[in-house]
């Protein structure tokens, strides 16, 4: 079995299974959601291997399920979750600032779901990075449940019903972590329109 998150190899490789090739197909989706839910990069192409490595020990479950990408987006959350857990065991406070994690505006990193959220990565223009960016500052600030729900629904499209399936709640459950995800998210870009009113209007000499 071949393990295609760990990148090329310079020996030669055996032809891909179908289970590769299956995975292979999600990796960028996969990619993009693990991001979201770890904080960096670097932490959710771990936890994506950690994910590949589990379905890959039966990998016929995941190909005749009738959307590989839920079974496989259980799997990451899954392993997320559980890396969240032993973090939290370590670490003890809610939002701490991370001892050398700085990022290209020379500001420490936070620590996201599972690992510190630094700025840094991203390709494409400015804004689209920004955005990003704060997408992942806002979502490490949620459980893992709960950020689970919101990219099922909010960003994947699946209804309630489906994302509770995917991750293996009641739908009432999954409802409640969406709208307290949502309240969540609300509250803390209310209190940074706040705090980016309040620099403005404490920096003279910018006025239109």
């Amino acid at each position: 079995m071949g393990h295609p998150p760990t990148g090329p190899s310079s020996s030669p490789s055996p032809p891909p299974t179908r289970f590769d090739e299956t995975f292979c197909e999600l990796l960028p989706r996969l990619y993009r959601r693990a991001v979201m839910l770890a904080g960096t990069r670097s932490w959710a192409e771990d936890a994506v291997h950690e994910a590949y490595l589990k379905l890959a020990a039966r990998p016929q479950r995941f190909l005749d399920h009738p959307e590989p990408y839920a079974y496989a987006f259980t799997a990451l959350l899954s392993v997320i979750r559980d890396t969240h857990r032993r973090e939290r065991r370590q670490v003890l406070v809610d939002d701490v600032e991370v001892s050398g994690a700085v990022d290209a505006a020379g500001q420490a990193g936070r620590l996201g779901s599972i690992g510190p959220v630094i700025a840094a990565g991203w390709d494409g223009g400015v804004e689209r990075r920004d955005a990003e960016m704060e997408a992942v500052r806002l979502l490490g600030r949620l459980s893992s449940k709960q950020a689970g729900v919101v990219i099922l629904v909010d960003l994947d499209g699946y209804t309630i019903d489906q994302a509770a399936r995917i991750i293996g709640v009641h739908r009432g459950t999954a409802a409640r972590h969406r709208t307290r995800a949502l309240q969540k998210l609300r509250s803390l870009l209310d209190r940074s329109e706040r705090e980016r009113g309040d620099r403005s209007g404490k920096e003279p000499g910018h006025e239109a």
